[in-house]
């Protein structure tokens, strides 16, 4: 009766961190370039219980039986499949088709500088003709941070990443990509960066001027498996209940002397 006190605590804690994933992707549903997020979940390593000292086996640690002891809370996984592309119409605005990341020169708020990837194409042009996030940060080609003269009548931005100024080439926006995603993790503010391990490869996207990429975020799909969580978190609620009320018995009534 304890055991299931504690089988059902763990399953509503499992069913509490699967609901903060959905939460956290239904908030960044119309966040540029958001990937989705899930939650997995594991059973605990399995309790045998031997035979001590028992000589009709000899020599052999014989198990006379196992218990589960409820679910383990897992790993988040991200889900990097491609958002689909809105049409902004905005120069500066640019979106990947296919595997690669935009590099950007991040500071933080100590002031030390490293380079971070994202999905996030939405770039502005600052009055010193600058390429930055929104978040004020360096959007990164091929020779360094990106200066386009802010006279230019007309900017064209290739899908291979290519910036022309009135005909005259500028630079390269730089992608990159990696080999295994596993050795990306999220950092915070829509970027990622890369954990020891992690090998760059050649990236396949490509680039779209004048658009965003939108989160890979399916809201309907959000809100079912939201409910469901809530159902499962409900049901673990009630045997947890239930358990209680049968201790409760246990010690207040079946113990008692006539």
């Amino acid at each position: 009766m304890v055991r299931g006190l504690y089988t059902a605590y763990t399953g509503m804690v499992n069913q509490q961190k699967r609901l903060d994933t959905i939460t956290n992707n239904l908030a960044n549903a119309s966040t540029t370039g958001y990937k989705r997020e899930g939650a997995t979940a594991r059973a605990f390593d399995e309790f045998l219980g031997v035979r001590i000292n028992d000589r009709t086996s000899a020599y052999q640690v014989t198990p006379i039986g196992n218990m589960s002891l409820g679910v383990k809370i897992g790993e988040n996984y991200t889900d990097y499949s491609q958002g689909s592309m809105k049409n902004t119409e905005n120069t500066y605005d640019l979106a990947l088709e296919g595997n690669g990341f935009f590099s950007i020169s991040f500071t933080n708020k100590q002031g030390e500088q490293s380079i971070k990837y994202t999905r996030d194409g939405n770039f502005t042009l600052d009055v010193d003709g600058a390429l930055r996030t929104t978040d004020g940060d360096y959007v990164q080609g091929e020779g360094g941070d990106i200066y386009i003269p802010t006279d230019a009548a007309k900017v064209a931005i290739t899908t291979t990443g290519d910036i022309y100024a009135d005909g005259e080439y500028i630079d390269t926006v730089k992608i990159v990509d990696f080999e295994n995603y596993d050795y990306l993790k999220k950092y915070g503010e829509n970027m990622y960066d890369i954990v020891d391990g992690g090998v760059e490869i050649e990236p396949t996207a490509v680039i779209h001027q004048g658009y965003l990429e939108t989160s890979n975020i399916n809201a309907v799909s959000e809100m079912v498996e939201m409910i469901t969580i809530t159902r499962a978190y409900e049901s673990n609620q009630k045997a947890l209940q239930t358990a209680d009320t049968m201790v409760e018995k246990a010690v207040n009534e079946v113990g008692r002397l006539g």
